[in-house]
């Protein structure tokens, strides 16, 4: 018996590593984060498609570890003390697989904290707001004939691109030379804003450019490229 058989979600998407990290995702923008860095990272793991067309996400065993029906989340069989770890939100996820490999975020209490930050403004300002302009814009809102409710979520979203904009001036990455989760965090957003979403137009992205060229690095990294097309 794995370790792994006593967490529900292994009856439906059943684990055939069961020794390497369970990975229950979908290519989206949060999704992604989480393959992307396993693949920076070389951590072995197995991923698993969460289908929204057949409503995966609101299945219980899905809920039972993932209780907000949201992608992606993982099982780490071997967490804290060698002992199974379940964890969902993205964020969340970032920082734990970062702290336990100590890579992709400084050493630093400093550097860890202003890291963190970034990740937080992702979180907290870039994904909801990219995610609602692509609502208004691309999905069921575009025929709203109001259209108040997409500018505003243009406004704020280029307003966002601007303090990111500003970080970036003379810097490689979010956090200057070194390339951490905060990058991971944004740059997927980022690029579903403009490709995905078709909203570059809207909010004039290429006035950007530090947000374009760290862009244009990120997505020509082969971690990255592989990342972005997992689970399959």
């Amino acid at each position: 018996m794995s370790s792994l058989d006593s967490f529900a979600i292994t009856r439906k998407w059943p684990a055939r590593h069961p020794d390497r990290i369970q990975l229950y995702s979908l290519p989206t923008p949060n999704g992604v984060k989480v393959s992307i860095l396993l693949e920076e990272l070389g951590l072995p793991y197995e991923p698993h498609r969460v289908s929204f067309d057949s409503q995966d996400q609101f299945s219980p065993e899905f809920l039972s570890l993932s209780p907000n029906n949201k992608i992606p989340a993982i099982l780490d069989p071997n967490g804290p003390d060698g002992k199974p770890l379940a964890l969902f939100e993205s964020g969340a996820i970032l920082v734990y697989l970062a702290s336990k490999t100590g890579q992709l975020i400084p050493a630093d209490t400093a550097g860890r904290f202003e890291t963190l930050q970034w990740v937080m403004f992702q979180m907290g300002g870039i994904g909801p707001m990219f995610g609602q302009l692509g609502f208004f814009h691309k999905f069921a809102g575009k025929d709203y004939e109001d259209k108040r409710p997409r500018d505003r979520y243009v406004a704020e979203s280029k307003r966002l691109l601007g303090v990111l904009d500003k970080r970036l001036e003379g810097r490689d990455w979010v956090m200057g030379e070194q390339y951490t989760i905060a990058d991971i965090a944004i740059l997927p957003w980022v690029r579903n804003l403009v490709g995905f979403y078709g909203a570059g137009d809207l909010v004039e992205f290429p006035q950007f450019k530090n947000v374009a060229r760290v862009l244009e690095a990120f997505v020509a990294r082969p971690a990255v490229i592989k990342g972005l097309t997992i689970p399959a």
